[in-house]
């Protein structure tokens, strides 16, 4: 089994080699191609104004100077230009991804982009807390989760998101399989400065944001002490509306 793993913290991130760690112990054939510098919160962007590079880091590990949605589209049209990867996974994120956050995450359009070309994507992030990054329970419970998707046929165009809560492995109460949830619209704060030379500018504060728990969520299940598991799919069409739209322009 050929895996493909990339990530939005870039290539030298921690999370990258947990990551690295678990693939390793699913397949002898694991390839790494990821941003070259951190990329968070670049959702499904696409370079398309200057040149991006590919730049190796050793056997099959590669770097590239773009975004997510690069890395997994050069990767695959370079490094696989045969055949195509089995499973591309993309992570360990240092930090959750729930919710509606997912539009934001490299993390997890990187897998989106890998959905895209048919190929069975997974997205893993760790959430923390106060005390910083700790990757135990991912580098614990990684396995547990990974061993049954990757067993388990996946339908084109979709992924599966993956959260571990911020708590030592040990604390890890279990796997749920739970929807997205939505947070209370909250972008956090915004700082306003003066720059040296007496220019505007501002700055995006990353500070929680309020949520409405579901009992059934993604939200509920990390906070819970769960690891999340999301199925996610590509085709965002509001179905239950096609007919009622329709009527409006009288077809």
């Amino acid at each position: 089994m050929k895996i493909l793993l990339t990530n939005d913290d870039g290539i030298h991130a921690p999370g990258l080699a947990v990551l690295e760690t678990l693939a390793r112990q699913l397949s002898d054939q694991v390839w790494v191609c990821a941003p070259a510098e951190e990329q968070s919160g670049a959702g499904h962007s696409l370079t398309l104004h200057m040149p991006v590079r590919l730049r190796e880091h050793g056997e099959r590990r590669y770097a590239v100077t773009g975004t997510p949605t690069d890395s997994v589209n050069l990767g695959l049209r370079k490094l696989f230009a045969d055949k195509l990867p089995d499973l591309v996974i993309s992570g360990v994120n240092a930090g959750e991804n729930l919710a509606d956050d997912v539009t934001y995450s490299g993390t997890i359009n990187a897998a989106m982009e890998a959905a895209l070309a048919g190929i069975p994507a997974i997205a893993m992030s760790q959430a923390f807390r106060d005390n910083g990054p700790s990757f135990e329970a991912a580098e614990q419970w990684g396995l547990r989760v990974l061993e049954p998707l990757v067993r388990m046929a996946m339908a084109k165009r979709t992924l599966v998101n993956v959260n571990f809560p911020a708590l030592p492995a040990a604390a890890v109460k279990g796997i749920r399989v739970v929807r997205q949830g939505f947070h209370d619209y909250d972008r956090g704060s915004l700082v306003e400065a003066t720059d040296p030379r007496g220019r505007p500018y501002f700055w995006f504060g990353l500070q929680d944001a309020e949520h409405t728990l579901g009992h059934d969520t993604d939200l509920e299940a990390v906070e819970d002490g769960y690891i999340a598991v999301t199925p996610l799919q590509l085709d965002l069409t509001d179905h239950a509306a096609l007919g009622r739209l329709a009527e409006q322009f009288g077809a």
